[in-house]
């Protein structure tokens, strides 16, 4: 399988969900369920940082996926290539869209939400909208379709800030919670789905030494 820009045929053994990779970067489509990086305890080291680096031992992270997410999931390799994907995700240079399917239909065909974010440190890892002392938090949305016999919206999310279950709390706030979402939506939306309904599917960035601009994309399982 080539999958350089060199087109260099690189061996993907177990990683048959690999997207792109190259002597800079690689970007995986992670599935639902499966942790991004490792988690406290025996029984969270399996996760898809660590398999990644099993095939590329120089793979770093650069940022995370929920673990109740899939989608498109960027590793850099080796340090300088990590720095400048770093900076570059902090810069906000780095494009991301999700597409969810959420509870009800929403209000308009397009809209932003503005509200700040802030950890619920007595419900951890829940986190909350504070407008006193949260941190200020920014998501575009866009309707892709509505099913009336459902009651369901298929929705386009681009965060433009980058906090902790922003999407999830967002949408919750917004009174259309994801369906399936396990730490936010009433138990009746949670039982709609049997995963959470949040799929990572556009990637835009400039490659960290060619300067390239990038495009990946995942069509979400659902």
């Amino acid at each position: 399988m080539v999958c350089s820009e060199s087109g260099i045929e690189l061996n993907m053994g177990e990683l048959s969900e690999v997207v792109w990779c190259d002597d800079r970067l690689i970007v995986v489509d992670k599935p639902a369920g499966v942790l991004s990086v490792p988690g406290r305890g025996a029984d969270k080291q399996d996760c898809l940082s660590a398999r990644v680096q099993r095939e590329y031992a120089d793979a770093l992270v650069v940022h995370r996926l929920d673990m109740a997410t899939s989608g498109l999931f960027l590793m850099a390799r080796g340090a300088l290539a990590q720095r400048s994907l770093s900076l570059a995700f902090a810069g906000r240079e780095v494009r991301k869209r999700y597409v969810a399917l959420v509870m009800g239909r929403m209000p308009e065909n397009e809209g932003e939400i503005d509200m700040p974010l802030i950890a619920d440190w007595p419900n951890r890892p829940r986190q909350k909208v504070d407008h006193d002392i949260g941190k200020p938090s920014r998501t575009l949305w866009r309707v892709i379709a509505f099913d009336p016999a459902s009651d369901t919206t298929r929705v386009e999310l681009e965060p433009i800030t980058g906090r902790s279950h922003q999407l999830r709390v967002h949408l919750m706030a917004m009174g259309h919670p994801i369906l399936g979402d396990a730490l936010y939506a009433p138990q009746a939306v949670q039982d709609r789905a049997t995963r959470l309904m949040l799929h990572a599917t556009h990637l835009e960035l400039a490659h960290p030494f060619s300067g390239k601009v990038l495009q990946f994309r995942s069509d979400p399982p659902f």
